[in-house]
């Protein structure tokens, strides 16, 4: 890492432990040095529509005023609002150091009904037009600044791109055509193609990922970007685009060449790829070649507003991968290694099994041998609760503070989904299948509810020890005693080196506490969680307080 980039990741550092949380002192010495290491990132996960209203002015457009079922609709949230959060310091006591939010792009203009009440397209995952963002989430200027202040604020941006289908078809928004879309056969995922080559429900079409023919521009699209007065510059970077790549136009490297697009023009630093496992492989290959290609370009344009040396980021939403699995998933008929077409990291749909059904140490040493040996050079990202998992792990809230314990201190990439640090409520009285994941984010139980500011803080002082300790979610775990359970982590990279040792269900006032060979005698350690100092002593530390979590970082 260059010099200018440690000075100014000090600054941020310094910007942030100014900014008025009460949770962690942070160890200026220590984290003005510290790297940012994806594998061990702590990423909040946030639908841009139920997070925060920033701008009230862009709440309703294209017509879409029919009352659709409980939570269905467009509640408001935009890109403004992510920002003004970012700006409040939220993110940074939280400790978290990527937001993932959910897709930008223009939706459908109408809504469907699938059963479960007349829905818009509030979540992002139903494409109309991949080259504009949807007004109700903001403009891309708005992204411009979003990306700059989150950058500002040492945190990295993830975008979530969507390749495998278009949105529903309405009396507003025509089908794609047929060369492009298949609107047939539903996925039955009793086999690879019965996965890839299906729509994944009725009414969602199914882009032809795995087609070699070349086809041209939907001609809706081509009115509509007519009428936008932008039809001859969109054109015109295509060509140049097929151009440079020699790719024939094929209904993948369109979307690639329009995804691609959010890097070059605003420094994004990952993709989270969405529904990743119904289609070909070879196109998530194809994907990170022009992303990284895309992400070097815009650095070599921005020499002043790189954060460091960190290549592209992409994370797989493999639907039913678990860490179990290795690098393989496993379609029935035929394995597929998304590690070595695309990714850096998936999605870890085991996490809340291994965390309901073993003690710390199981799940701890569980993530630390398999991320050190198996998928060494790669990451897992964890989560309790997602957007489209029915079953999580504390439905009724009841667990937010091992929740948290278990989530924030486990190897591997945590995802805080929105709310998961204030217990926001996911069981919502009327709503019918996911809509009861996607509620509005509780901002008024953090400003009044006491038992939410305790769990709060609780996640604050474990996300920000992760965030400035790499050891914690990128380090090899070893465990140093059974009881009172403790353990270290310990971080290598470069000539960088993070060593922790952390403890959780310790008794509560004194504990005598062995740091193993890993402080010496003499060396002054600090428990950000208590915000007490103390020396280690005999090979241990001695803690006297109220709280049954020790985080040891030396000072």
């Amino acid at each position: 890492m260059k010099k200018y980039t440690f000075l100014f990741l000090s600054l941020v550092y310094l910007t942030m432990s100014c900014s008025g949380s009460k949770s962690v002192s942070m160890n200026k010495e220590n984290t003005s040095k510290t790297p940012f290491v994806w594998e061990g990132a702590n990423v909040y996960f946030l639908l841009t529509d139920r997070f925060y209203n920033g701008d009230t002015s862009n709440d309703v457009n294209f017509n879409r005023t029919k009352t659709p079922g409980k939570l269905r609709g467009f509640e408001g949230g935009d890109i403004i609002g992510i920002t003004k959060k970012i700006e409040s310091g939220y993110f940074d006591k939280l400790g978290i150091n990527a937001i993932w939010l959910t897709p930008i792009v223009e939706q459908i203009h109408d809504g469907v009904d699938e059963g479960t009440g007349l829905s818009y397209g509030f979540h992002g995952y139903w494409a109309k037009d991949w080259t504009a963002l949807d007004p109700n989430f903001g403009t891309k200027e708005d992204l411009a600044n979003l990306v700059k202040k989150a950058h500002g604020h040492g945190i990295r941006i993830v975008l979530d791109g969507v390749i495998n289908h278009t949105g529903p078809v309405t009396p507003e928004d025509p089908v794609w055509p047929s060369d492009w879309v298949r609107t047939g056969v539903v996925c039955d995922y009793k086999s690879f193609e019965n996965t890839t080559m299906c729509t994944l429900v009725e009414n969602l079409p199914d882009v032809k990922t795995e087609s070699n023919q070349e086809v041209e521009l939907p001609p809706f699209l081509i009115e509509k970007w007519k009428k936008e007065g932008r039809y001859e510059k969109e054109i015109a970077s295509l060509d140049e685009f097929f151009k440079r790549t020699g790719y024939p136009r094929t209904p993948k490297y369109y979307i690639i060449k329009w995804l691609t697009d959010y890097i070059l023009e605003f420094g994004i630093d990952g993709y989270r790829g969405d529904t990743v496992k119904h289609t070909d492989e070879n196109v998530w290959a194809d994907f990170k070649k022009e992303c990284d290609y895309a992400f070097e370009t815009w650095k070599k344009h921005h020499p002043l507003e790189i954060l460091d040396q960190n290549p592209f980021y992409t994370i797989a939403e493999v639907y039913g991968y678990g860490i179990s699995g290795g690098q393989d998933y496993d379609f029935g008929d035929r394995k597929v290694n998304y590690f070595q077409n695309g990714f850096n990291s998936m999605i870890n749909f085991e996490f809340k099994w291994n965390a309901a059904q073993n003690d710390y140490e199981g799940l701890f040493s569980k993530y630390s041998n398999a991320l050190n040996n198996d998928l060494k050079g790669y990451s897992v990202l964890n989560y309790m609760s997602s957007h489209d998992d029915g079953d999580p792990f504390d439905r009724n809230r009841t667990k937010t503070i091992e929740s948290g314990t278990k989530l924030l201190l486990s190897p591997g990439m945590s995802q805080v989904y929105y709310g998961d640090e204030s217990a926001r409520s996911l069981v919502v009285e009327g709503t019918q299948g996911d809509a009861t994941l996607r509620s509005n984010m509780n901002w008024d139980d953090i400003q009044n509810n006491p038992e939410t500011q305790k769990t709060l803080l609780h996640w604050q002082k474990l996300g920000q020890f992760r965030r400035n300790h790499p050891a914690v979610g990128a380090g090899v775990h070893k465990l140093i005693n059974p009881y009172p359970y403790t353990f270290s982590r310990t971080f290598t990279k470069g000539a960088f080196t993070d060593k922790v040792i952390m403890g959780v269900d310790l008794p509560k006032g004194r504990k005598e506490l062995p740091v193993g060979d890993v402080f010496p005698n003499g060396t002054k350690l600090k428990d950000t969680y208590s915000n007490q100092e103390v020396d280690v002593i005999d090979g241990k530390v001695i803690i006297e307080n109220d709280f049954d979590i020790v985080l040891l970082e030396m000072i």
